[in-house]
């Protein structure tokens, strides 16, 4: 049987969120590394594997314009460099085994469903005055939102910090998948569907 890592298995992971099942792929891979291949066709990115979409989102420069707590998040130094970031997210998923007793696999779903928001808002205009109003968020923008967030806060839990990508990588994931408030990824969706609430 292929694990993920060589060590941990996905066949045994239950997705529980009816809209993100079809989007979250379980294939288990020992590198979950694609090499690009599913890049090009749009919604290809449906059929990478969960933890391969982490590890991209772990990739990323950080905020760009948006600053977090008055900081320009730069990405942990792993921006573009793949392996470190397999590095990160590996190591992560070990502490996230030693403290919880649990397939680490699992603790992600866990976490993304409950960090991915069902509500936002978009802009409209209407002769000559814009408002925001509230809409559904398609499945594949709740997947991505959740990724982006529990990345982001990844980054901002060890930014100028003692503490490792690893370590607050891990902290975020088992916080996001008890539905804790102290988690950054479910605070942001509470957020998001709170102004959505109020532009209904």
């Amino acid at each position: 049987m292929t694990k993920l890592f060589d060590r941990w298995e996905t066949d045994n992971v239950k997705v529980n969120d009816p809209g993100l099942k079809r989007y979250i792929n379980l294939e288990s891979k020992i590198i979950p590394h694609s090499f690009g291949k599913k890049s090009k066709k749009r919604f290809e990115k449906a059929k990478v594997n969960i933890v391969e979409r982490l590890v991209n989102k772990i990739m990323r420069s950080g905020q760009g314009k948006r600053k977090l707590s008055g900081k320009y998040i730069r990405g942990r130094g792993s921006t573009g460099k793949k392996l470190q970031a397999m590095r990160i997210v590996e190591e992560a998923f070990e502490k996230i085994e030693h403290r919880t007793k649990k397939n680490p696999v699992e603790i992600l779903v866990r976490a993304i469903e409950f960090s991915a928001p069902r509500e936002d808002t978009t802009r409209l205009k209407k002769g000559g005055i814009s408002y925001s109003q509230s809409v559904d968020v398609a499945p594949m923008r709740r997947l991505d939102e959740a990724l982006k967030n529990l990345a982001v806060a990844a980054f901002a839990n060890s930014f100028n910090n003692k503490v490792s990508a690893s370590d607050a990588l891990a902290e975020e994931l088992i916080l996001a998948s008890e539905e804790n408030p102290k988690s950054h990824a479910v605070k942001r969706r509470n957020e998001v569907e709170r102004i959505a609430m109020s532009s209904r």
